[in-house]
């Protein structure tokens, strides 16, 4: 980058679930033990509790699915097991590849500001847990509709360019309609979002990369809008 370009104050903002982690394997280790621990059908009871929930709030509540079933099941006698094995997951073991290096790369260039979405005990511990809390020196930032927080995101890290990081299209549309040339776009094609159907029916991202990984090392210039 040229001198001015150097001078430039850039944020990362880096989206956790299926970008830096694989949510999609947190889910389906879930499930296998929910069938093992209250069998088949009530592991399917919980899952509708738990897009029934998502759909009222607008987030992924593991933890609020498990109250809800408990009122359905109050009885049920493995409720403790689960609820321990949702809260001592080992989410470090479900990074993607080289995703803390990306991290560690980006924030050479700018500052690394984690930028998701969730409940507020089960997101906050998987953060945590997994080392990005510390790979990012503590700056989370957990809305309920992240896409509608962007003024709030400025105000607390002003900068000149964003780059935003997310497995969800619909997301970095949202975010470009709202910043223009003042956001790069990356999408990471992983998770399940990445191919879902509705993706064509977004603008394309500014960059696309096939995991999170192939940041490192990436053009900077590509990335903070230098060039």
């Amino acid at each position: 980058m040229s001198k001015a370009a150097g001078q430039r104050k850039v944020v990362f903002l880096i989206d956790v679930d299926n970008t830096l982690l694989d949510n999609d394997r947190v889910a389906a280790d879930l499930k296998r033990y929910l069938s093992q621990a209250v069998g088949a059908e009530r592991q399917k009871r919980y899952w509708a509790i738990f897009e029934q929930l998502r759909q009222e709030l607008g987030y992924a509540d593991y933890l609020g699915a498990l109250q809800r079933y408990r009122v359905e099941h109050q009885h049920e006698p493995h409720l403790l097991e689960v609820s321990s094995y949702l809260v001592h997951y080992p989410f470090a073991n479900r990074l993607y590849p080289g995703s803390l290096d990306a991290i560690e790369y980006l924030s050479g260039f700018g500052t690394t500001v984690i930028l998701t979405d969730g409940d507020v005990v089960f997101q906050p511990l998987k953060i945590e847990r997994s080392g990005i809390f510390e790979a990012v020196q503590g700056r989370v930032l957990l809305y309920i509709h992240k896409e509608q927080e962007l003024n709030e995101v400025e105000r607390l890290y002003p900068a000149d360019h964003y780059v935003l990081i997310d497995d969800k299209i619909r997301i970095l549309a949202a975010a470009k309609k709202n910043w223009g040339n003042r956001l790069t776009t990356v999408f990471p094609r992983q998770g399940h979002y990445a191919t879902a159907p509705d993706v064509a029916g977004y603008p394309r991202a500014d960059v696309s990369v096939d995991r999170i990984s192939d940041l490192v090392g990436y053009d900077i210039g590509a990335l903070t809008g230098a060039r």
